[in-house]
């Protein structure tokens, strides 16, 4: 019988791992991420850490599992990994993110629970909720950051979405986490400690409803207008590095922007030149003189081979061209795709670990901006858009956010998506507009809302042309960040973890057996 329940509860923390992703892009059932939490609380509420260390671990293989299956699409289908090989990657890949971001916190729940004998539920909701949220930021930072299906985005395209500009994503997440596990502790609670959980319910249940006057605050405001052009080449993976295909790749992008000149800003995608930056110099001062000429500014990803140190470094880079200015090295680097980690024992080990351009240099921190004419614009490399507080403090001072990415990797998985509605987040944290121009697709124009105004075909060439408002002012999360949300997780963690005085419940003031 107790073998039964042991293995029932694992399916569940399994099952809820794994629900997580139909709550985000592209499913968006919300309501099931609220669920999944409560449920994984419930298991996890009375077992000792050893226990929750074993459910953390199932919880977060089904977690990484289903939300980031994209990862053996990229290893198999263009990191030429056999299948088995690939199989065995993706599934190292998946435990060791349980293992760093999920197995930790739930082995810590329950430490300081049976420490602190946390008998109540509302306790063990509130440091549960706290725990939660300390894992999903702690992915944004440990060994590089992997900020991915952090459950704040399944409220993107609700009502509730309008605390993302004070809180930011994280702010989400904890709003989630603690409705969901308080209310679970209302089904388990009796006397005092279920009104506790009530109070505790009604007061999640009334920052619900504060997202409606939120909801119409403009923390921004528009100061003028760029038309733009954002061009989808559409060019395959495994031509896109061919050295025998870059001439048809150039002429692509050079034919698709012909007719484009008369907008202020023309974007091309992540590496769209094929070249670096000094062997493409030629075909770059055309483009150039083009620009000038027309009166437009280019913007275009490339990789740059700069010397300027007296030694040359490789960056995957973007520059802005005609009556724009500057370039821009990017800082968040992916693992193996940009860079190999212990790269002197695994390189050359297997094809993976040789991909095109995986031996980039990080950007310094504090580049000035791109210019548009007289338009500041912030712009991000692919991956970098998934950094909440990076984004957020980039974006201050500036106008305009323009990402750029080749999501031709994840092939047609639900990888694109995802990387998307994150997107979107980043536009609604900082109240500006936002290009997003890749080479396969989603290429998009989303407001300072988040909302997606007009976007193009997935897997087509096209031009995707329109107006971008250039906005002023900075919202609640570009300058505090989110600082507010964790210090305030950390403040319940530190209540629960000090040091205590324990005490015979029978010597307890008013204390009885329902507390």
């Amino acid at each position: 019988m107790m073998k039964k329940q042991h293995l029932a509860k694992a399916g569940v923390s399994l099952i809820a791992g794994s629900a997580i992703t139909l709550g985000l892009s592209p499913f968006e059932l919300w309501p099931i991420v609220p669920l999944a939490l409560a449920a994984a609380f419930l298991v996890i509420r009375e077992l000792t850490p050893k226990q929750a260390l074993y459910h953390g671990l199932i919880f977060g293989t089904g977690l990484f599992g289903a939300g980031a299956s994209w990862i053996y699409v990229s290893i198999h289908q263009f990191g030429a990994a056999s299948l088995p090989l690939a199989t065995a990657l993706t599934a190292l890949f998946v435990i060791s993110m349980a293992c760093l971001f999920v197995v930790p916190y739930f082995w810590l729940y329950g430490q300081i629970r049976q420490k602190a004998t946390l008998t109540k539920p509302w306790q063990q909701a509130l440091l549960f909720s706290a725990l939660w949220l300390l894992s999903e930021w702690t992915r944004s930072w440990l060994l590089t950051g992997f900020p991915w299906l952090l459950t704040g985005y399944a409220l993107m395209d609700t009502p509730f979405d309008s605390w993302a500009p004070i809180t930011g994503v994280y702010g989400l997440s904890f709003l989630l986490v603690c409705t969901s596990s308080f209310i679970a502790s209302m089904f388990v609670s009796t006397g005092r400690s279920l009104k506790l959980s009530c109070g505790l319910s009604v007061l999640a249940a009334l920052c619900w409803l504060a997202a409606w006057p939120l909801g119409t605050i403009q923390w921004t405001k528009p100061v003028s207008t760029l038309s733009f052009s954002a061009i989808q080449g559409n060019i395959p993976q495994n031509l896109k590095w061919d050295p025998s295909f870059i001439r048809n790749t150039l002429s692509t992008y050079t034919k698709l922007s012909d007719t484009q000149w008369q907008q202020d800003l023309i974007i091309w995608p992540e590496n769209a030149i094929p070249l670096y930056y000094n062997h493409a110099k030629g075909f770059i001062d055309q483009l150039d003189r083009e620009a000038k000429v027309n009166g437009a500014t280019l913007i275009t990803g490339l990789p740059i081979d700069d010397n300027s140190s007296g030694e040359t470094r490789f960056y995957n880079g973007v520059i802005s061209l005609g009556q724009g200015s500057g370039r821009y090295y990017k800082q968040k680097l992916v693992p193996f795709g940009e860079y190999v980690p212990l790269e002197g024992m695994l390189r050359g080990v297997i094809a993976f670990f040789d991909l095109p351009m995986s031996s980039f240099s990080r950007g310094p921190a504090n580049q000035p901006p791109l210019m548009a004419g007289d338009t500041v614009i912030t712009p991000y490399i692919c991956y970098e858009v998934v950094y909440p507080d990076f984004v957020a403090r980039m974006a201050r001072n500036s106008g305009l956010l323009i990402t750029i990415s080749n999501d031709t990797w994840f092939g047609t998985s639900i990888g694109p998506e995802q990387h998307f509605q994150m997107a979107r987040m980043r536009a609604l944290e900082t109240g500006r507009y936002l290009i997003r121009a890749t080479n396969d697709g989603i290429t998009a124009l989303v407001d300072n809302h988040g909302d997606v105004v007009k976007t193009i075909p997935r897997f087509q060439q096209g031009v995707l042309r329109g107006k971008a408002e250039v906005m002023t002012g900075n919202t609640p999360f570009m300058v505090l960040g989110s600082w507010p949300v964790l210090i305030f997780s950390l403040l319940f963690i530190g209540f629960f973890s000090a040091p205590r005085r324990r005490q015979s419940p029978a010597h307890l003031p008013g204390c009885t057996h329902d507390d």
